[in-house]
């Protein structure tokens, strides 16, 4: 019914972004993050991500383009707000999961500084065939995180939550692992260990929902990371292998216990076919509580001091 006519925005020192969406043929939605303004075409600095993202890896496709570093700030140029561009990166993440009728988008330029970012320019195509299609869209390449698996559990007047791990845990790891004895790390690991690289934390941590899975419980009063189970099932979901590492001084109050049933009631409703774990053979209270939870336990063919336990899920 008429038109809104409002002055540019001007800001002087802001950096010129771009951000946007497009369907790979292989990997469907995918986002695109770079400088933008006329020029985006030649100065060619983007970064390709795959949605679902979250901070960290939001972040990530920053760092990995050289306006990146110019949004730091220098000189007398005061740092972009770096949260305000995560929000927006993770905006557009959202909405690509939440509507699979997006074909493409642009938002260039998106202007950052220390004030936070304003997109100038937008353009956005949809396929009308899919506007009426639920969430989540059924096209990424990466699973969408699976938030359903959250919940608190309690014990000996302690309150953990649990829910699946995401990129941003790899914080809490540090803490995590100066808490637990050597020798638990041995068991864990079969073997001894002392060093976690940054590139080993961060394959723990960013995982395919489509084939890994880790839930991760969190001391409800601190937030500190108090203990794992992890499965990581092959390509057909026939088998998975779990793993669980608790930390020293939380051991004997249930929590590696309901850890495991967290694992074996998301390998039942993702019906993969049987949970398998590698144990060593010293390690008693692990073969107990799989005994327990009705796993069978065989010797390992190749390693005498291992044991094999197995159990049908379905």
């Amino acid at each position: 019914d008429g038109y809104t006519v409002q002055a540019m925005v001007a800001r002087k020192h802001a950096q010129e972004l771009i951000l946007g969406m497009n369907l790979d043929p292989m990997f469907g939605p995918v986002i695109l993050f770079g400088a933008g303004g006329t020029a985006v075409e030649v100065v060619n600095d983007t970064a390709i991500a795959l949605p679902p993202l979250d901070d960290v890896l939001a972040g990530d496709a920053i760092d990995a383009t050289r306006i990146g570093r110019l949004l730091a700030g220098y000189r007398d140029r005061k740092p972009a707000n770096r949260g305000a561009i995560i929000a927006a990166l993770n905006g557009l993440s959202q909405m690509i999961v939440d509507f699979p009728c997006l074909v493409s988008l642009d938002i260039n330029p998106l202007l950052a500084d220390a004030e936070g970012v304003v997109a100038l320019d937008a353009r956005i195509e949809i396929d009308p065939r899919r506007v009426d299609e639920p969430a989540p869209n059924p096209t990424l390449a990466i699973r969408p995180y699976p938030s359903g698996w959250s919940r608190d559990f309690q014990s000996d007047g302690m309150t953990f939550h649990i829910r699946p791990i995401i990129p941003a845990d790899v914080a809490l790891y540090p803490a995590f692992l100066a808490k637990i004895s050597p020798d638990d790390l041995r068991l864990r690991f079969l073997s001894l260990r002392k060093n976690f690289p940054d590139q080993m934390l961060k394959r723990l941590t960013q995982l395919d929902y489509e084939r890994d899975i880790a839930f991760v419980a969190l001391e409800k009063d601190t937030g500190a990371l108090a203990g794992i189970g992890r499965l990581s099932c092959d390509p057909d979901h026939r088998s998975g292998e779990y793993a669980l590492l608790v930390r020293s001084d939380l051991q004997g109050h249930g929590l590696g216990w309901d850890l495991l049933k967290q694992v074996i009631d998301y390998a039942k409703a993702e019906r993969i076919g049987r949970i398998e774990g590698t144990i060593l053979n010293e390690n008693r209270k692990m073969l107990t509580m799989c005994l327990e939870f009705g796993f069978s336990i065989a010797h390992h063919p190749g390693e005498p001091g291992l044991s094999v336990a197995t159990l049908e899920v379905r």
